[in-house]
């Protein structure tokens, strides 16, 4: 989109969409990671997983150095947590993705550098 046809309110549901598109372009393999905070992620102690996103997040833009990190962060939080969704659906809660990405001021002030949750 051209800076013209950016919104200029907030959507949730046009933010939402561009998370999902986000997430979809994590290619890990959680189920093959080996990370402790992740170890109890995915058995539904959703209080490490803004530690597991960290971890992972830094691992794969060691991995790969042309990635940003705070997209690999929001990219990996998404993807994780759609992930976790499907294993332990009782234990998760939308607001585990926003203390995740608040928590993370490195996160937070690029999407603030950015023009916000609109402009991203």
């Amino acid at each position: 989109q051209s800076a013209e046809e950016l919104p200029t309110k907030f959507d949730p549901v046009v933010i939402a969409s561009r998370l999902r598109r986000m997430g979809d372009q994590c290619n890990m393999d959680f189920e093959n990671v080996s990370s402790e905070a992740l170890a109890e992620v995915l058995k539904g102690k959703m209080e490490k997983f803004g530690s597991a996103v960290e971890t992972l997040s830094q691992s794969w833009c060691d991995q790969n150095p042309e990635l940003v990190y705070e997209r690999a962060f929001l990219c990996v939080s998404v993807k994780l947590l759609m992930h976790v969704i499907k294993k332990v659906s009782a234990m998760v809660q939308p607001i585990q993705l926003i203390k995740a990405i608040n928590g993370n001021s490195r996160v937070r002030n690029h999407i603030e550098a950015c023009g916000g949750w609109v402009r991203m």
